[in-house]
This record gives structure tokens, C-alpha cells and sequence, in this order.
């Protein structure tokens, strides 16, 4: 016998979820994720009279189904010119999908294209998970496996591409970088720390490192802090520190009195004890510490700046290369404070060449227009510096070129 539950739209995670905590604990629970004001009123415009033929991609096929390792913005490309445009991609099926954050392998896509516009719908008119049950409803049978529909709900992008850059790295103030914790000294001499070593740690300008909270104290540990300069100006925006590993606060630092040899007794100061709890690289004295932050659910939701936008590319992260390709993550010159949100979708300028105009006869020095090479999404922003994912490109990026709004 099979029970049918009518569960409630919270219980399945949003398509535009980029699964990081998720991964991390899948016990994190459901969330509620927004769709902005401007957003609905674009998908409710598209949705009175569909998109113009112009606007579909040239590969734009009739009917599509949706099958599991796809991605919102994968599927927004195959119908769309642009993909960050996926309101209007949701808009064209509004009659049919009620919520564009829950779309499932098993929906079949059809675009109809009817004087001059494009409207896109679900086959059989209604949101239906891969058996074709409605969404919402939850088989229960008489078994141990249990399942949600929220296993099954497309993120926006591959979140394996950029799960490690959502604790890694972090970019920070000179100031803040010197007033960190470091590790001071280790057992038995060792040069090298790895998972399961005890080593010993201080606070920063004489603040002594304290085990006062009620539960265990976390920290990254990092190194290497890089500068990140602007590519124009030459200034220093942050530096960019190399996340090495994890430990636990097992003690506070505090102070004893040692007795020397002439008698006198003089204060030392006794290192805080931390154990070091995961490793990417080996750890070493010198290295900072940080404070693990609350782990969260991130989304992302594709989506062009408003207004003007530039920028430049900063650096490419794990490379000391200048070049990056499809798929890596790379620094950008812009931040919070210049309005720059996870989500945002740039355009990445190849710069033109200088070239000599040879058919003139004074030799004049040319310079070839800037030209779009491809687009990225800003995934982790900082108040000078964000990274973003290079989502797709015609050519190599380069430190230093161009970014612009994507419209």
C-alpha cells in the first residue's frame, strides 16, 4: 500500500541553491529563498506575451527533458541567449511552473513559437516530479528508504566548482591580518603540523588567547597572505591569505612563574593548546588563525548589475599563472562597497591589440575595440575584492582584462 502526503512547498530546497552547507550537513533543513520584486515583474511580463524569436538561442530546441546533473543556468542556455536572463525563461512557463525554484530531471520543456514570440511550458501543463506525481507530494511505502523531493531539485550551477572557495580563501586588511592569533610553537621540535598534532598558539599584541566560550573553539588556519593589487592603480585591495587546515581551542594562554638559576623567579607566558582537526597542506609556526564562521546555506541567483558596471580581473586563484580557463575562479577589483552581490553576471572584455595600420602610408598605431570573450558570476564578496566563476569563454583570460554589465 502506498500513502500519499501532501507536503508543503518548504520542504523542498531551491533550485538556486548552490549546495554548500547543504553538502556540509544534510540535516541543515529546508529555507525559503526570494525571488526579488524585479524578477517576478519580468517573468509576469514575459509571461503576457512570451519572449521575442530574436532573444532564443540559435540551438534553441523544441521540447527538452530535464534529466538529473542539469543546471538552472545550463538550461537557461539552451533556450536563451543569455542565461542570467532566467526570469523571462521562467516567465515563459509561468502558467505552468508556479515556483521557478523548483524544477526536477524528469519535466519535459516544449517551446512553442507563435508570431514572432516564444513561450515555453511543461508537457501536460502541471509541475509534476520524475513519476509525474504533482509537485508537493511525497510517496511513503512500507520500506527503509525515504527520499524528498528536494534530492532531486536542480541547483543553479555544478556546485562542485567552487564548493572549496566557500571557506576558501579569505581575503583580509593588513591590519587585520597582523591582529590574528598564530601558531607559536609545536611538540618535539617539528617543522611540519598535520591532523591529529598538538601545537601551541598565541593572541594577537599581547591579547592572550582564552578558551571562554561554552562550547569548543574553531579556527581556519591560514598562510601565505598575498597582496591583491588593482590592476589599474596599483593599490593594494586586501590580501588574500592560503587556507591550510582546521583546529580546536583545547586551552587558554595564560602565565606561570619560572624559577632560574640565580634564584629569582621571572613570569613566562604558557601558550594557548590547540589540536589541529583537518589538514590541506601541512601546518607550520607562523601560520594565523581565524575563527570558523557559522556554516550557511548560500544562493545564488544569476542576475546583471543595475546600472553601470566595470571592473577588472585581480588574479587567478591556486595559479601563480596570469592565464585562466572555463570553470576556474578567478579575483575581481570590485567588492561591496561597489554594490557587487553573489549572484551578479559580468561580461569579460578581451582587450584589442595595438597594431600598425600598414595601408597607410604615415604608419598610424591602431587599437583594436575591446571584444566580449564571455561571462562570469561573482559567487563570495568582500568589501574591496569578489570571486567569481568563469562560466564560459571564446578565449584565455588574463589578469588584468576588462568586465563589464552583460546586457
Amino acid at each position: 500500500m502506498t500513502i500519499h502526503l501532501m507536503a508543503k512547498s518548504k520542504i523542498a530546497i531551491t533550485a538556486l541553491t548552490v549546495l554548500a552547507g547543504f553538502l556540509a550537513s544534510a540535516s541543515a533543513g529546508a529555507q525559503n529563498y526570494p525571488v526579488t520584486a524585479a524578477q517576478k515583474q519580468t517573468a509576469n511580463q514575459v509571461a503576457q506575451k512570451g519572449v521575442p524569436l530574436s532573444e532564443l538561442s540559435p540551438n534553441a530546441p523544441d521540447r527538452y527533458t530535464v534529466k538529473s546533473g542539469d543546471t538552472l543556468w545550463a538550461i537557461s542556455a539552451l533556450f536563451l541567449k543569455s542565461p542570467w536572463r532566467w526570469p523571462e525563461l521562467w516567465g515563459m512557463n509561468l502558467n505552468d511552473i508556479k515556483n521557478p525554484h523548483l524544477i526536477y530531471p524528469g519535466q519535459q520543456l516544449e517551446l512553442d513559437r507563435q508570431n514572432g514570440m516564444a513561450t515555453l511550458r511543461v508537457k501536460g501543463g502541471t509541475e509534476s516530479s520524475p513519476d509525474g506525481t504533482p509537485i508537493g507530494t511525497v510517496h511513503v511505502s512500507p520500506r527503509t528508504r525515504y527520499e524528498t523531493l528536494a534530492d532531486a531539485a536542480l541547483p543553479t550551477l555544478n556546485s562542485s566548482l567552487i564548493e572549496a572557495f566557500l571557506v576558501e580563501p579569505m581575503v583580509m586588511d593588513e591590519l587585520g591580518l597582523k591582529s590574528a592569533p598564530r601558531i607559536v610553537a609545536n611538540q618535539e621540535t617539528r617543522v611540519l603540523l598535520t591532523r591529529g598534532d598538538r601545537a601551541y598558539a598565541r593572541g594577537p599584541n599581547g591579547s592572550p588567547l582564552l578558551d571562554d566560550q561554552a562550547q569548543l573553539q574553531q579556527f581556519r588556519i591560514f598562510r601565505n597572505a598575498t597582496p591583491l593589487k588593482d590592476p589599474g592603480t596599483g593599490e593594494i585591495l586586501g590580501y588574500e591569505a592560503q587556507y591550510v587546515g582546521k583546529a580546536t581551542l583545547v586551552a587558554s594562554e595564560s602565565s606561570t612563574e619560572v624559577a632560574e638559576k640565580d634564584g629569582t623567579v621571572s613570569t613566562a607566558i604558557v601558550p594557548a593548546s590547540i589540536d589541529i582537526v583537518a589538514a590541506k597542506e601541512e601546518m607550520r609556526i607562523g601560520d594565523r588563525m581565524f575563527p570558523e564562521p557559522p556554516r550557511q546555506l548560500r544562493t545564488y541567483t544569476p542576475h546583471a548589475p543595475n546600472g553601470k558596471a566595470d571592473g577588472r580581473i585581480v588574479s587567478v586563484y591556486g595559479s601563480a599563472v596570469v592565464n585562466a580557463a572555463q570553470n576556474q575562479v578567478v579575483a575581481i577589483n570590485r567588492g561591496t562597497r561597489d554594490g557587487i552581490e553573489p549572484g551578479h553576471v559580468m561580461a569579460i572584455l578581451k582587450d584589442g591589440t595595438r597594431v600598425i595600420d600598414k595601408s597607410d602610408d604615415a604608419r598610424p598605431l591602431m587599437k583594436l575595440p575591446n571584444e566580449r570573450n564571455g561571462l562570469l558570476m561573482v559567487f563570495r564578496t568582500f568589501e574591496r575584492v569578489s570571486y567569481a566563476l568563469i562560466l564560459d569563454i571564446k578565449d584565455g583570460v588574463r589578469v588584468g582584462d576588462r568586465l563589464t554589465s552583460p546586457r
